[in-house]
């Protein structure tokens, strides 16, 4: 995968009544009264050979995207990866599996495997396929600026799978909903450790590659408290 340049509120009012409503109905209720996913979103905490930072995942507002993230991350896919791809001024570039391998000329192309994961904010299934890829979600206008986390891909809609990119600059360029080619969803930012993400972009590199390997030790999530639960009771209140 080379990455390129390139509620409404409803609101319902009962009417008075003193009968309790059928059991059907009483399920739908139940449903319909949903148990919130728990105020916050999750946080990532990504150790590194270079250091720590942290990061908040927007579950609010790209919710597949984040699941996606969070479902590989809690899964260790990331751990033991490499750097592939840094540019002073510009981002740091992460999630090819083939980067396990720092030096493998493969790094950069490829995704995770074809599956499924649960959208942590619907409780639906979401699927990953044609080489792990997930749909696109482009509904947050959030810009690609610095401290930001943007998903990489080939170019083509729908090519998004593990990889993504930090960034440390202005890179509005990338913004989905701008006029450009590139059409990057962010999907968080970092919280702490921003001089970490700055010093990743400066090392010596060859060819983007740096020189020497920075390796991703483990990323960890939290806050998820709720969030995992599923998300809908039947009218006795059992698990559907």
């Amino acid at each position: 995968m080379t990455w390129q340049y390139k509620r409404e509120e409803s609101t319902f009012r009962p009417r008075s009544s003193t009968r309790a409503p059928p059991a059907a109905m009483q399920a739908t209720l139940i449903i319909a009264a949903t148990v919130a996913v728990a105020a916050g979103n999750p946080t990532a905490k990504f150790e590194t050979s270079m250091g720590t930072f942290t990061a908040e995942i927007y579950l609010d507002r790209v919710p597949r995207t984040a699941s996606n993230f969070v479902d590989l991350a809690k899964r260790g896919f990331y751990d033991g990866l490499h750097f592939h791809r840094v540019i002073d001024g510009f981002m740091d570039q992460f999630g090819c599996p083939y980067s396990k391998d720092p030096t493998s000329g493969r790094a950069g192309t490829g995704g995770p495997p074809d599956g499924t994961f649960v959208n942590l904010a619907t409780g639906e299934t979401e699927q990953r396929s044609n080489g792990g890829n997930i749909l696109d979600e482009n509904i947050s206008r959030d810009s690609n600026v610095p401290g930001s986390l943007s998903m990489a891909n080939t170019g083509q809609p729908n090519s998004g799978g593990s990889q993504f990119f930090l960034n440390v600059a202005n890179n509005a360029f990338l913004d989905w909903f701008s006029p450009g080619q590139s059409k990057h969803p962010v999907f968080g930012k970092i919280s702490s450790g921003m001089d970490v993400v700055t010093a990743i972009s400066k090392v010596q590199t060859q060819s983007d590659r740096p020189i020497t390997p920075i390796q991703m030790k483990s990323i960890t999530i939290s806050g998820l408290a709720g969030k995992e639960k599923k998300l809908f009771k039947g009218a006795k209140g059992e698990e559907l």
